[in-house]
């Protein structure tokens, strides 16, 4: 009896030990079932618009510069401007009217009056600029009122802001576009052009991130609701324009997905110091690390790694690298283009294999010009370069919308790629407090995100 005790004692230290040391498998986090009677979005249209009826909410930094980009696009009415502050109203109303055009209707003094501009049966397309706690809240009245919406980023700061615009946009079918101004960088539309030709071969892992030293720029925000955020919220906060472009690039939810992330970040040493010099109390909450790093796998088994640091003096950076079996093409520092001798030649050798090229500035352009990207017309990005925004990729943004919108077109940018883009705020969060454990991303076209075939754009026949 008592070997066969002392055997039954070791074989439950045994079974403590192994389930001790027992994979875990990443976190699940819930995909809500589709509504009854709902479909997805994929490839959304909508009726074509011969004026497309803008009113435009919230107008402080990127609103006031959104307002007179749109005065040079054709077939745009402005109908209405919207802003807590009245001072913000007047200064585009003077930006209409220096630029020839009648002064809008006008909304401003409190954070509710959004809704009677959503509320007018003159506008089709509701533009969204105001602070991140508000996008979802406004994007979500308008589409109720039978407006489309363009949103500033990031679109969403949660998962059930996310799967509520989801939800809203199938259900009212109307336009839930994020306005990811990055992916209409002129590098970037011209290397995603020579990713879908093959150039790079198979592109394995890609890069992004923002880094930004908002240090002098703080007080810049309104009722300081950027560093409030950082001070109550983990996580990579402002993850799209980064990743936007190089999703774009890997197709994902048009024949890959997210799959799982994992995400790290630093401790927040210049976080508490920024609020500590604004206040002059002492912080010692500050949730935010001042970097934060997320690494995901998609389903096909790329790689990506995205990066978020506001706090830091490293150089300004969205990073954008694109690794393939064949080539690789980097913006930051400088712009890099590498291929294989076997990319540049129409017959090559199995010597070429082996022969790495680094491209000059000068035959650098010269792909840029083979592979123009088609969105990216010789007007228009004269055009883009005369108006500016960031340099043009705000008014190429902008340009494509109303262009889709004039021609009952499927806009560059849907409510998925929204929320994929959006979702390594809490994703990320997650998996910080639980260890940087594996996080599952969910597949937020729930089912379809293989039914479209590779990124591309709509254009009129």
């Amino acid at each position: 009896m008592k070997i066969k005790h002392l055997f039954i004692a070791m074989l439950a230290i045994f079974t403590a030990a192994c389930s001790s040391n027992k994979v875990v498998g990443p976190i699940k986090v819930k995909v809500p079932a589709r509504p009854t009677g709902q479909e997805n979005v994929l490839g959304l249209t909508v009726p074509a618009m011969d004026t497309v009826r803008v009113g435009f909410v919230g107008l402080g930094m990127r609103g006031s510069g959104a307002v007179p980009r749109f005065t040079y696009i054709p077939g745009v009415k402005i109908v209405a401007l919207c802003d807590v502050l009245p001072e913000n109203v007047e200064r585009s109303q003077k930006t209409l009217e220096g630029r020839g055009f009648p002064r809008a209707a006008e909304y401003s003094g409190d954070t509710k009056v959004y809704q009677q501009l959503c509320e007018r049966d003159d506008i089709d397309l509701v533009y969204i600029c105001t602070d991140w706690a508000h996008h979802a809240e406004v994007a979500l009245y308008a589409m109720e009122h039978g407006k489309n919406v363009a949103c500033e980023v990031p679109a969403a700061t949660s998962l059930d802001e996310i799967w509520a615009l989801i939800n809203t946009s199938e259900r009212t079918r109307k336009h839930c576009m994020m306005l990811e101004n990055c992916c209409y960088d002129f590098f970037e539309l011209s290397c995603l052009s020579m990713a879908q030709a093959g150039v790079f071969g198979e592109i394995i892992h890609v890069e992004g991130s923002y880094l930004h030293n908002l240090d002098p720029f703080w007080d810049q925000y309104w009722n300081n609701w950027r560093l409030d955020f950082n001070h109550a919220r983990k996580g990579d906060l402002y993850p799209t324009h980064g990743l936007g472009p190089i999703a774009q690039v890997l197709n994902i939810h048009r024949g890959d997905r997210f799959k799982t992330l994992v995400a790290m970040e630093t401790k927040a040493v210049n976080g508490p110091k920024a609020v500590e010099r604004r206040t002059g109390q002492k912080c010692e909450d500050f949730q935010n690390g001042d970097e934060t790093s997320t690494l995901i796998q998609t389903e096909n088994g790329k790689t990506i790694l995205v990066e978020h640091d506001v706090m830091t003096p490293r150089p300004y950076s969205r990073m954008y690298q694109i690794v393939g079996s064949d080539g690789y093409a980097g913006k930051y520092p400088i712009q890099q283009i590498c291929l294989r001798g076997s990319q540049l030649k129409e017959n090559p050798t199995i010597e070429d294999l082996d022969i790495e090229k680094h491209l000059s500035a000068e035959e650098i352009k010269e792909l840029q010009e083979k592979y123009r990207n088609p969105i990216l017309t010789p007007e228009l990005e004269a055009l883009a370069k005369e108006v500016g925004g960031h340099g043009g990729m705000d008014f190429i943004m902008d340009y494509r919308l109303i262009y889709c919108l004039r021609n009952g077109l499927p806009l560059d940018m849907d409510v998925y790629d929204l929320a994929e883009w959006c979702c390594l705020a809490e994703l990320g969060e997650i998996s910080i407090k639980n260890g940087n454990t594996a996080v599952e991303v969910p597949d937020f076209t729930r089912g379809a995100w293989n039914q479209v075939k590779g990124f591309s754009y709509a254009f009129a026949k």
